[in-house]
Order: C-alpha cells, then sequence, then structure tokens
C-alpha cells in the first residue's frame, strides 16, 4: 500500500472514533500522515504523540497483519510524546 491508500484505510477508521488528540506516522524517508480529529493530511507537523514506523509496517498495522503492541515489543514502532494517544491505535485500526 502507498501512503495515500493507507491514509484512506485510516480515515474509514477515524470515521468511526475520531482522535481527541492529534497523532503522527513518521515513515522517514516515504513521508508522514498526521491525523486530527477525523482528518488525515500529509503533514510532518508537531503532534501529541509521535509513531516512527516503516511504510512497509505501517501497511501491515492498517491491514491488521501487524499487532501493534506486538510491533512495539519488537521495536518495529518508536512512539515519542504522550503515550496514551498510541494506545488508542487499537480501537482506531
Amino acid at each position: 500500500m502507498n501512503m495515500d491508500e493507507i491514509a484512506a484505510r485510516i480515515r474509514e477508521g477515524l470515521a468511526r472514533k475520531p482522535l481527541d488528540e492529534s497523532l503522527r506516522f513518521d515513515c522517514g524517508e516515504d513521508g508522514a500522515l498526521r491525523l486530527e480529529g477525523s482528518e488525515v493530511t500529509h503533514s510532518d507537523a508537531v503532534a501529541d504523540c509521535t509513531i516512527r514506523i516503516s511504510q512497509a509496517n505501517l501497511s501491515k498495522l492498517v491491514q491488521g497483519q501487524l499487532n501493534p503492541m506486538t510491533a512495539f515489543a519488537m521495536g518495529k514502532i518508536k512512539v515519542s510524546g504522550d503515550m496514551s494517544v498510541a494506545l488508542k491505535l487499537g480501537q482506531l485500526l
């Protein structure tokens, strides 16, 4: 999945459960997605929580092929900022 397809999949989740805070997926060279409320934008603006993850792993995450907690434990996800925002990923995805 490319970043646009990932963003579309995340928008579906946000339509069901908008975020009260902001969250950013930082995929390095592949770009960044910023989530706030029910909006998903291609932006690397500051957020309450930043999750550093490869685009390949983010794709697996939104497709349900990668468990967020397992990915964090294995070092595939690095979280900075408000950890409680990151914990809401399970509900979003």
